[in-house]
């Protein structure tokens, strides 16, 4: 039987090795990157089956990463492998398109069964945790906000309207400087480097929560 392709993705060394150890004799393990950015280039280039990433990482965090991952790759499993036990990080990484949601501290007791879960179709979420989260949310669009400030967010919907910079700063009343200081604070967040590119993720993103 051919065995998964599996991608993985955490900034901590030790933590992708022992991944890598609880995985490897079942799957093959196609790469291992450091960072979000890393993480969407070899998950374009590779088309694994299954992505297992860590959501705090430098550049992009892994819920970032997940959401332009599934913009071109719909189809793509996401397993999450994380520290984080709260309920909004749990949302975000679902509605973000994931499948999966383990501990860090349930790695060996729990990440085969989640990966075999995650690869036949199914959710998984650490046994410790909520059970009203065992089924994927219905709108990722939301996931992209998790990160960003209220004075970002409303930045960010002033921008899905197609305002210009000068009627976001009479809306918000502040100044131009100050919006372009929050669409800086945005495009960093969201993985984003020109203004262009972040009007056409608000764009594609429509009505933002």
């Amino acid at each position: 039987m051919k065995r998964p392709r599996i991608l993985l993705a955490d900034d901590h060394p030790v933590m992708l090795e022992d991944i890598r150890a609880v995985l490897a004799p079942h799957c093959e393990i196609v790469e291992a990157v450091a960072d979000g950015r890393a993480l969407v280039e070899a998950a374009l280039r590779l088309k694994p089956d299954l992505i297992v990433t860590d959501i705090a990482m430098p550049h992009l965090n892994g819920i970032h990463a997940a959401v332009q991952i599934k913009k071109n790759l719909p189809g793509i499993k996401l397993l999450f492998v994380t520290m984080h036990s709260n309920t909004a990080y749990i949302e975000a990484a679902f509605e973000a398109g994931g499948t999966g949601y383990v501990l860090k501290s349930g790695l060996y007791d729990e990440l085969p069964d989640a990966v075999q879960s995650v690869l036949g179709g199914r959710s998984y979420v650490s046994r410790c945790l909520s059970t009203k989260h065992r089924e994927p949310c219905q709108h990722p669009a939301a996931a992209v906000t998790c990160q960003l400030s209220k004075r970002e967010r409303e930045t960010l919907h002033l921008i899905a309207e197609g305002r210009a910079a000068e009627e976001i700063a009479r809306a918000m009343n502040i100044s131009i400087k100050t919006v372009a200081f929050y669409q800086g604070n945005i495009k960093r967040k969201l993985g984003l480097r020109t203004t262009s590119e972040l009007t056409k993720h608000t764009s594609e993103l429509g009505q933002i929560p």
